[in-house]
């Protein structure tokens, strides 16, 4: 074919059911899970032949803005990057990347792809593409179904129907998550996984969406057309996005349409949705057992540990998944992490702030790690990039003193510079505007000392901010 398919990446999901490792601030979808990349940026690389693909538009929550930035920079890929003012699932969320597609010109095909989904043959997954692309280009909306390997529980399922072309289907049935008994049948009479990931003219998954829910999909078009651009990111216009329905594309488009077709994939395919999946997929020795960090495993068999520093020791146990992060620790049955949501819920009752961030909390200008703090004090590490700098800030209820220990730091102070080099040091008084940046060709790194009566982050008043944050 001539013409190039368009990537819609979609990552704006808070990644639940991966907690400790996933939280609201930064989920599964831009951890490194398996290897150098995250699943997003593995996504984009999988659809990266320009031969093939044109360039791509990711559709993220504003939270994740500079996540996506970083993440696209680390891999040299560019991208139009749409922004969601509020989460609306799926469905909106690939209208308004049809209509941005559209609003580039032509009519053209997009694949529209999950962030956090592992494919293990990329070779056989553009193959798919291609194929699905055909089928597009004849009107249909294109859904890869999965030839399950077990009766899983996780996934809706969907009947393939009457054979169109070489490997691709129309769709008899869309099915809801079974239990084990009916995804045996399912299995058996050849039902097939639905990935959740979608090929279609921007056009016509456009008409099918108005033709359904003409209010949501005008109130995505509207969002494209009203949106406003700052520092290179396209966000759609609120008051618009706001009046559409949240729902999947499953629920509002795919089990209406006459247009649905499958192409089956027979490769490995995983949304990695549990920490039984991270297993699955995983390396494991003689026992089955699989580790990420450090971990040693004695009369143990078939458990998952994933450790981000202290050593953790399995001994006499099976089918468990141990997830050791910094502040918290998951231990859980192997076989019975798909509930995590329930759990994550309960934790945002007693503890919400290890739902939400990390000790390391990422920024565009780099990164800070919680060391220790107390009912008047805190202690942070800060990262900070070559060329990053921190809002002009002041704060109304601490004082904070400044060591570096590596690299160069350039800090105002009130209306004055200064030059701070390792094992030099700074006050900064409450009320008193300040500003830390990094003229360096290496990090930049200091230990802060936080004290006062209130320490939050709230407790930050930006008078300028390179980022545009309030």
């Amino acid at each position: 074919m001539s013409e190039l398919i368009i990537p819609l990446i979609m990552c704006g999901g808070a990644g639940t059911r991966l907690w400790p490792a996933s939280r609201e601030g930064r989920p599964k979808q831009f951890l490194p899970l398996f290897g150098k990349f995250s699943t997003f940026q593995d996504t984009l690389r999988r659809v990266s032949d320009p031969t093939l693909f044109g360039k791509p538009i990711v559709i993220t929550n504003s939270q994740y803005r500079f996540i996506v930035t970083e993440q696209l920079a680390e891999i040299g890929i560019e991208a139009d990057i749409l922004l969601e003012p509020m989460r609306r699932d799926s469905g909106p969320a690939i209208a308004a990347g049809a209509a941005f597609a559209l609003k580039r010109g032509n009519d053209p095909v997009v694949v529209a792809l999950a962030a956090d989904h592992i494919v293990a043959d990329t070779p056989s997954f553009v193959a798919a593409c291609r194929r699905a692309a055909e089928a597009a280009n004849e009107g249909r909306i294109v859904t890869f179904g999965v030839r399950g390997d077990r009766p899983a529980t996780e996934y809706g399922y969907m009947r393939p129907g009457a054979k169109l072309k070489d490997q691709v289907f129309t769709v008899e049935q869309f099915v809801e998550k079974p239990d084990v008994e009916t995804a045996e049948k399912y299995i058996a009479q050849g039902f097939l996984w639905n990935s959740g990931n979608f090929v279609f003219r921007a056009g016509v998954f456009l008409d099918e969406y108005r033709a359904f829910d003409p209010a949501t999909a005008e109130a995505a078009a509207q969002g494209v057309a009203k949106a406003g651009v700052d520092l290179g990111f396209v966000t759609l216009d609120s008051e618009s996005f706001a009046r559409a329905k949240a729902n999947s594309v499953d629920y509002a488009v795919m089990e209406k349409t006459r247009c649905a077709a499958v192409v089956p994939l027979s490769y490995g395919w995983s949304d990695v949705g549990s920490w039984n999946a991270v297993w699955e997929l995983s390396v494991r020795d003689e026992a089955g057992n699989s580790a990420q960090g450090s971990a040693v495993f004695v009369n143990t068999s078939n458990s998952f540990a994933s450790t981000e520093k202290p050593l953790v020791a399995l001994f006499g146990v099976s089918d468990l998944v141990v997830v050791a992060s910094e502040d918290a620790v998951l231990i859980a049955n192997r076989s019975d992490t798909n509930g995590m949501k329930q759990l994550v819920q309960k934790l945002k009752e007693v503890a919400p702030q290890v739902t939400v961030d990390h000790l390391k909390v990422h920024r565009p200008w780099g990164n800070y790690l919680s060391l220790d703090n107390g009912s008047r004090y805190q202690v942070k590490r800060i990262v900070v990039k070559t060329g990053g700098r921190l809002s002009l800030q002041y704060h109304n209820h601490r004082s904070e003193h400044w060591v570096v220990v590596r690299g160069t730091a350039r800090v105002t102070l009130g209306n004055e510079i200064r030059m701070l080099q390792e094992n030099e040091s700074i006050y900064i008084p409450l009320g008193t505007p300040h500003r830390l940046e990094n003229p360096g060709k290496i990090d930049l790194e200091l230990i802060e000392v936080q004290t006062g009566s209130y320490l939050g982050e709230d407790d930050i008043i930006r008078i300028e901010d390179d980022y545009r944050r309030s």
